[in-house]
Order: C-alpha cells, then structure tokens, then sequence
C-alpha cells in the first residue's frame, strides 16, 4: 500500500496539480492532505475542489480554520483587513462550511507503526517547530493531546505547517515533514552557502509504503520526500488579482518567507544567532 501525504497547498493550482500528476503516475492507492488549502494563492476554491476529489483524509490548516472564522477587525491594519476580506472573498458558502468542519488529527497503523497526521502540532493548529530545533520541542511532537484520537506516543508523526521537509530519527521514533506543494520555503539562506534555489522553489509531498491496517511491527515499512517541478510563472501570470502578488512571487521564486525578520525572532528563542546561519 501506497499513501501520499500533501500538505500547504496555498491556493496554488499549478502546483497542487503537477503534484497530482506525479502522485497519479506512481500508482498510489490513497492520498491525505494535511490542511493550509487556502491563503496566499488566487484559487483557493479551485485547490478546494481538487483536494476533496482526490483525497480520502483532509485536516485542516490554521490558514483554512483562520479565514473561515469570524475574525475581530477592530485591532487590525489596513493591510491586514484588506488581505482577510481578500481571501474569505475567494470561498463561497460550501467551501467555507467544508473547512470549517475538517478534523484536527488523523491516525492510523501501517506495518505495526502508529501514524499520526496533524498540520503543525499535536497541541495547537498553529505551533511552530522547525526542522532545527531544541531535542524536547521535536520529541513532543510524538506526544498525545486532548485533540488526538488515541493517548499513545506516535512512533511516526507527520506534519506540515513549516513548508520545510525533512525527517528527524529519534528515541525509536520517525518525526517527518511533508514540505509545502504550493509554497515551499527554506528559512536556512545565506549567500554565500546557498545552493540551487530550485531544490527548493518545487512542489514536494511523502509517500509512505507499508501494509495498511497491519499490527505487525516484522513488516516492510518505507518513505520518500518527493520534489516536482512545476510552471512557477503561469501560476503567477494567472495571479492578477492577488492583491500580495509580490510578495507571493517572490517567495515562489526564492523560496524564501516573505517576513524573515519573523523567522529569525523565532531562531533567536531558540538559541540560534541571525549571524550564525
């Protein structure tokens, strides 16, 4: 059995679909997402409609729980009421409702590993925990919470949330993220050790491989992160009306977040210097 994880679509459509050709040319037999359909790209509704019919399991993101809650404008900027009013514009009612009612957690067994899928954080729908981070802030991510289904440690968890991917080994323990397909990023940039851009700029997801259902720890287990290319500029060219349209092609095109001021605040709790990177 073969599963594809997805995750961070963005409202990218170029890429959601280039991923779902290369999913589809691998004769995979089921595909989940790990929620962020929406926010930042101009088809949130068109990735929503993709997303329902081709995956079985969808969790929602802190995007697609964000802009479909009733949001208090008072304490906002401008800019920032401009950019909700934008993207809850672009769902109509069913799309809304659809989000609204997707699950925090998914788990299940696949040759005797307890597999537990969440968007960022067993705890929270929006916690952060990057690829570098502390030993104990990794390894709670295998724990259970009020919002997961069983009270077991997870002895896989996958995530997504940081448009990062990468697989940490621990304690008998996989944590793995699934990258972003719509919006991958690389936080780590520095000119002078920056390599291909284009290692980054791509649409990625994971497939696991393994007996479904199965209890039985003597069994095959597998994963591959896979990167697809896609056609950045047509998903840029058929983004007219965003109004963060350079912000948005930039971090396509650069695969890096647009607020990096954020990114090192949070390397800085971490213990990890701006000029150490």
């Amino acid at each position: 059995m073969k599963i594809a994880i997805i995750s961070d679509i963005h409202g990218n459509l170029e890429a959601l679909k280039s991923a779902f050709e290369d999913i589809e040319s691998k004769n995979i037999n089921k595909i989940f997402c790990l929620g962020d359909i929406i926010a930042k790209g101009s088809h949130p509704k068109e990735c929503i409609d993709l997303i329902r019919e081709k995956c079985e399991i969808v969790l929602k993101g802190n995007c697609d729980e964000y802009f479909t809650s009733n949001i208090d404008l008072s304490n906002k900027t401008a800019q920032e009421i401009e950019r909700i009013k934008w993207n809850k514009g672009k769902l109509d009612d069913e799309s809304i409702s659809y989000l609204v009612n997707l699950p925090f957690c998914y788990e299940f067994y696949m040759s005797g590993r307890l597999i537990r899928l969440v968007h960022a954080h067993p705890e929270r729908i929006d916690k952060f925990t990057g690829n570098i981070d502390s030993i104990n802030n990794i390894y709670d991510l295998v724990l259970p919470s009020s919002n997961t289904i069983s009270d077991e440690k997870a002895d896989v968890l996958i995530y997504g949330h940081i448009h990062t991917p990468y697989v940490q080994k621990m304690y008998n323990r996989y944590i793995i993220n699934a990258g972003s397909v719509g919006n991958a990023i690389d936080v780590f940039r520095n000119p002078s050790k920056d390599g291909i851009v284009k290692n980054t700029t791509v649409a990625n997801y994971l497939v696991l491989s393994g007996n479904l259902d199965s209890r039985s720890i003597d069994e095959t287990f597998s994963f591959e992160l896979v990167s697809v290319p896609y056609d950045i500029e047509r998903e840029i060219n058929n983004s007219e009306d965003n109004i963060e349209l350079n912000s948005y092609s930039e971090e396509l095109r650069s695969g890096m977040y647009r607020d990096m001021e954020k990114i090192y605040n949070s390397f800085a709790s971490r213990g990890i210097k701006k000029e150490d990177i």
